[in-house]
Order: C-alpha cells, then sequence, then structure tokens
C-alpha cells in the first residue's frame, strides 16, 4: 500500500486520494485471492497498469464534473473506480456480467463510502435496450473487452446524443479502428480522434478512441448475445 500512494503522489495525486487507492488495492489483492481479477498484483505495477492508466482517461478532455459514466464490462472496477477516487463527483455505473465480480465491486462501494456509484449484474446487450438505460450517459467507457467493432455494438446504445463512447485500447487501436468504421457510423457514432498516451516510468503504448455519438442508436442495435461477439458489424 505505501509503494501505491508513493507513486501515485509523485504523479501529482492528493495524499488523502492516493490512500484511498491503496485501500482499494488491499481489497482487490484480498479477493483476488477468492476470485479471479487480476493476473496483475505487485503493488508498483498496479500502480501504473491499472490506477494510472484508468485515469489518464480524463486526458481525454470530454469528462465534465457530474457527468453520468456506464463502464462496461467492468471487471475488477476498471476504469470506474478509479475515476471514480479520482474525481468523486462523477456518477458511475459498473456493468458486469459475472456475479462474484459485482459482489467485490458492491463491498468496494460499502467500504470505501462512494456515493454516487451502482452497480449492474448482466450483459450489455440486455441492458443496452432496457429503457432506464438506453442512451441515458453522457459517457460510455470501457477498457480492453472485445474487439472495437463488437464493443461499439454494445456500449454507442448507452450514450445520449451529443455524448461520447472512450475505447481505452492497446497498440493495435488503429487497427481496430479500421475494421469497426462501418459499425460505428450505423450504430449512430462518428470517431473524433485517437488520443495516444503514455505513462510516466514506463513504456506502455496505450490509446483512447474518442467516438462521438451524433445520431440515435437504431433499435435493431444492440442485437442479443451472442452476435454482437460472433458476427460483429465489420
Amino acid at each position: 500500500m505505501d509503494k501505491i500512494i508513493e507513486i501515485l503522489t509523485d504523479n501529482g495525486i492528493d495524499k488523502a486520494k492516493s490512500k484511498t487507492f491503496g485501500k482499494y488495492y488491499q481489497m482487490l489483492i484480498e479477493w483476488n485471492e477468492k476470485i479471479n481479477l487480476t493476473a496483475i498484483t505487485e503493488e508498483s505495477e498496479v500502480a501504473f497498469k491499472h490506477f494510472l492508466d484508468c485515469i489518464s482517461v480524463f486526458t481525454s478532455g470530454v469528462i465534465a464534473p457530474g457527468s453520468s459514466i456506464i463502464d462496461v464490462g467492468t471487471g475488477a472496477g476498471f476504469p470506474g473506480i478509479p475515476m471514480k477516487l479520482y474525481d468523486s463527483s462523477l456518477n458511475i455505473t459498473l456493468l458486469d456480467s459475472l456475479n462474484k465480480r459485482i459482489n467485490f465491486l458492491n463491498e468496494v462501494i460499502s467500504v470505501l463510502n462512494l456515493s454516487g456509484m451502482t452497480t449492474l449484474h448482466g450483459r450489455a446487450e440486455d441492458y443496452g435496450v432496457n429503457k432506464e438505460h438506453r442512451e441515458k450517459y453522457d459517457i460510455c467507457v470501457s477498457r480492453a473487452v472485445a474487439n472495437l467493432a463488437t464493443l461499439s455494438e454494445l456500449c454507442l446504445p448507452f450514450v445520449k446524443v451529443g455524448g461520447y463512447f472512450i475505447a481505452m485500447k492497446g497498440p493495435k487501436a488503429s487497427e481496430e479502428l479500421e475494421a469497426a468504421q462501418k459499425a460505428i457510423k450505423l450504430l449512430g457514432g462518428r470517431v473524433e480522434k485517437i488520443i495516444n498516451y503514455d505513462i510516466s516510468d514506463t513504456d506502455y503504448d496505450h490509446n483512447m478512441i474518442m467516438i462521438k455519438k451524433i445520431s440515435a442508436t437504431s433499435t435493431k442495435y444492440p442485437r442479443k448475445a451472442p452476435k454482437p461477439s460472433k458476427e460483429p458489424l465489420i
């Protein structure tokens, strides 16, 4: 936990927030012994590869205080929980299909007293057609969950017209984007830019694909599982 605090404070995060990140790390490691949450467990690696990577999303420039955000396929809470710890004003929904992970996320929310944060257990294909969630969010974020064509079908239905889908990707982002152009257009999105970012003291090559929602998504999408992953719109 001390290493987490040291690395985060060295990267401009105040000590109080860094300590909360440290508590999150402790819970992540404890629960990781019971359920598979992350293969990355060493303290400094978690600080760089998870926490600092996740909060790099703020360099996108489109996340305003108080924004409503859904994190699709959040897993152990990435990037949603680090985003909330960095900016407590955000209203964040964490969506995951595995109930064991939802139990972990609920425990983190409770122990860290994170108000304005909720979880959803289920598939994006189902919640994306639910009137309570369809086109209700300013921003949808997703981090390395699926190929971009599939991910666009799962994520863009959640985003309000005028909002953004931010796909956090590795070094092959431009290749994925090329294959996903048709899907993005079909689903009401427009690619604004790819933001390449690095993390201090590392050689990670990561990218954010910024997709603006410019028109409502057709009611044909998302299709029922497993079509978005088995038959992507390419």
